[in-house]
């Protein structure tokens, strides 16, 4: 193909770029992979996307492909392609209605633009990651995103009420619940999309069983495609196939989401463990109380933090005297050498503040025999102290550590809280296996979701060893204890090639087939959910910040 830029530029009205710099930019995402694309192009709108499919299924023989981007957070390397990237943060931004219970968006709006609108009118999106500042809408409902507020509200996949995608046919279509009469009518039409409904359901039907008992018993699952929670017997729902797909199946143009009101006050109860030895006690008694939120870091995320202490200045918008006392405490702890291994945040909330204070100290109560340090943070800076350490801890070690980089590859897994006192020891153990290995340690430990984030070197070629290494050994012991290898981060080019690992090829297989139903030609972002490549990926590893 003489010049692909030009070509696009006679078929779409959005812009599309070919310089060095924005493929620079287009190369990386907040994960440690490196891919350079060939053309990155912004959609004007959902027409622009009917487009560029056809445009690429008329060019086959360039085997072209399109890879979906929205705030570049992702950890996965989900955003990376080869060949076409699509931005949609440019023109495709819009919140288009917006009511007391839903709101309906494109992909491109920045979650921290959306947060602004929805609380306006006192409701929000619960199901926001920690890099909600950087995120939008598009990421999110493609990774299943969640976060601090999934211990009660869940994931992404709960709020997702309706779809518009645009499928492998060029054409825009809306995904929504189905009863049986109403996908009967679809599965009878004599169309594109009829067939694509007739054959994942039969796939679906089918397999029932084998699905519903690979489903990961855990609180929260972004491994995979969810086919398990597509069809109950009563309704087929294939909204719940493309959250959480990776923009693998068609491209996603138009997103309803149902909002939440909530609750007004707030009280924290910070907890200081010294050691692990009563972690799984302590999360046990405090699940029982019902917070709203379960939140852990680590003494070297809560070193960085203070070591970076000015850059709080601007997050938090306080001066730097006021901000000077709010961290006074975790100074005192710096100086004296006395950091605690784990900050627990346990988020209460509810309609008054007397309710609140008084079931931070009702939980704090059933831990005083444990001997933990605590305390529990009442005014509302004083909370987003904490909460702003949790959100920005990645932040602060991608831009922070010279010499080493973030390098996220078994920073997302979960298993069931209960497992935790026999599951803890032998991942300590295995880390132990690597001691010069440095890590921080952060999650939510209300649903046994960790995310160790190591810090490396990727010039010295023993270290990139360490990767898949290391991968296989931590899943193995996950997937022992029925785990997830992912809870929240998706697969990506990092996880795709252990698919196979923690669901076996039967199902895998099932996966391969779904996305042979949606994307024939393979044009929708390769490499991801289905045909993982682990040599690719380390081939194409980021050795620089």
């Amino acid at each position: 193909m003489a010049d692909l830029k030009e070509e696009l530029k006679q078929v779409i009205r959005g812009e599309a770029e070919d310089d060095a710099l924005a493929l620079k930019h287009y190369s990386r995402d907040a994960s440690l992979f490196e891919v350079k694309p060939r053309l990155v192009v912004f959609p004007k709108d959902a027409e622009d996307v009917c487009a560029l499919i056809k445009f690429i299924n008329s060019h086959s023989e360039e085997k072209l492909s399109l890879t979906c981007r929205a705030g570049g957070s992702g950890m996965d390397g989900g955003a990376l392609s080869e060949s076409v990237v699509l931005d949609f943060t440019r023109h495709m931004n819009r919140i288009k209605e917006m009511n007391d219970d839903f709101a309906v968006v494109e992909p491109g709006v920045f979650y921290r633009d959306f947060e602004k609108e929805t609380l306006k009118r006192g409701l929000m999106l619960p199901s926001y990651p920690a890099s909600k500042e950087l995120c939008a809408i598009g990421g999110m409902v493609g990774n299943n995103a969640g976060g601090e507020k999934s211990l009660i509200y869940g994931k992404t996949e709960k709020y997702v009420v309706e779809l518009k995608a645009v499928l492998a046919d060029g054409k825009e279509y809306v995904f929504k619940p189905l009863l049986k009469n109403e996908l009967d009518v679809k599965t009878r039409q004599e169309d594109y999309e009829g067939e694509v409904y007739r054959r994942i359901f039969k796939l679906i039907n089918d397999n029932y069983e084998k699905l519903q008992a690979a489903r990961p018993r855990v609180s929260k699952n972004s491994a995979g495609y969810y086919l398990w929670n597509v069809w109950d017997k009563s309704i087929f729902d294939l909204t719940q196939l493309f959250v959480g797909s990776q923009g693998t199946l068609g491209i996603i143009t138009e997103i309803k989401l149902r909002l939440v009101k909530p609750k007004e006050h707030s009280a924290l109860l910070v907890v200081f463990l010294k050691d692990l030895k009563h972690l799984t006690e302590m999360v046990g008694r405090v699940l029982k109380h019902n917070p709203e939120s379960l939140e852990s870091f680590d003494d070297h995320t809560l070193a960085i933090a203070l070591r970076y202490f000015w850059g709080f200045v601007k997050l938090m918008g306080l001066n730097i005297v006021s901000l000077g006392l709010q961290f006074w405490p975790e100074f005192k702890m710096l100086i004296f050498g006395c950091l605690p291994k784990l900050i627990i945040l346990v988020e209460f909330t509810g309609d008054s503040a007397e309710e609140v204070v008084s079931r931070a100290e009702a939980a704090e109560r059933d831990l005083r025999d444990l001997g933990i340090k605590m305390s529990i943070a009442k005014q509302p800076r004083e909370i987003a102290k904490y909460f702003t350490i949790r959100h920005e801890s990645f932040n602060l070690l991608r831009h922070h550590i010279k010499g080493k980089r973030t390098v996220p590859f078994i920073d997302d897994f979960i298993v069931r809280p209960e497992h935790l006192p026999e599951f803890f020891p032998k991942l300590e153990a295995i880390l132990k296996e690597y001691p010069d290995l440095i890590y921080t340690i952060a999650g939510h430990v209300g649903d046994g979701n960790f995310h160790i984030i190591p810090l490396m070197d990727l010039r010295i070629a023993e270290n990139r060893k360490i990767i898949p290494e290391l991968s296989k050994k931590v899943y193995k012991l996950v997937l022992e204890y029925g785990g997830s290898i992912t809870a929240e981060h998706n697969d990506g080019l990092i996880r795709t090639p252990f698919l196979e690992d923690m669901y076996g090829k039967e199902v895998c297989g099932i996966f391969a087939e779904t996305k042979r139903i949606f994307d024939p030609n393979n044009i929708f972002n390769p490499r991801k959910k289905v045909n993982g490549d682990l040599d690719f990926a380390m081939r194409h590893l980021a050795e620089e910040n």
